[in-house]
């Protein structure tokens, strides 16, 4: 992924206004994010710890994603919960259901799309063993890097194609919710 700056990040977002995604905390330390190990940019907001947003690279321009965390769910440490995106496996709370609003006029009635993601968004980097799961060892498989990836991209599209209704290439910030 090639690095981005807080301007296209901001620009980026379909299912949040634009005075939305001028408030989002950006995350710090943008230049010095392991860029070429990433495929998407996935960050937790500090200071909002129910908030997190994706940012992907897509041919005509990122595309970002405001992602909500349901609050007062039970945690339990004795089961290992696979992430959605990169099936990377982890025990008790190191995979989060994450809930996205909508593009355009389902997200403002309230419809949201959820995925149950590695809660650090750290994807891309358990793929590549830069980062290891806390209390889960990673799956044993005969796929390439490359390969986990494609799948990893593969079902990150899924889950934006439902977010925007199919309509990835859809204007950015402020066309999503009024």
């Amino acid at each position: 992924m090639d690095p981005l700056a807080e301007s296209d990040i901001r620009a980026s977002f379909v299912n949040c206004s634009k005075g939305e995604a001028r408030r989002l905390n950006i995350p710090a330390g943008l230049a010095e994010l392991p860029w070429p190990d990433l495929d998407f940019l996935g960050w937790r907001d500090p200071q909002a710890p129910d908030r997190a947003y994706l940012v992907v690279p897509r041919a005509d321009g990122p595309l970002g994603v405001t992602l909500r965390r349901p609050t007062n769910v039970r945690r339990t440490f004795t089961k290992t919960t696979v992430c959605s995106f990169c099936l990377t496996g982890h025990g008790g709370s190191g995979v989060s259901l994450l809930a996205a609003p909508r593009a355009g006029a389902a997200g403002r009635q309230g419809n949201t799309v959820g995925a149950y993601v590695c809660a650090d968004l750290a994807c891309p980097l358990y793929l590549r063993g830069k980062k290891q799961p806390d209390l889960a060892a990673r799956y044993e498989e005969q796929l390439s890097v490359e390969e986990k990836v494609s799948r990893m991209t593969a079902n990150l599209d899924a889950f934006l194609d439902k977010v925007t209704d199919g309509k990835v290439t859809e204007t950015k910030a402020g066309q999503g919710r009024a």
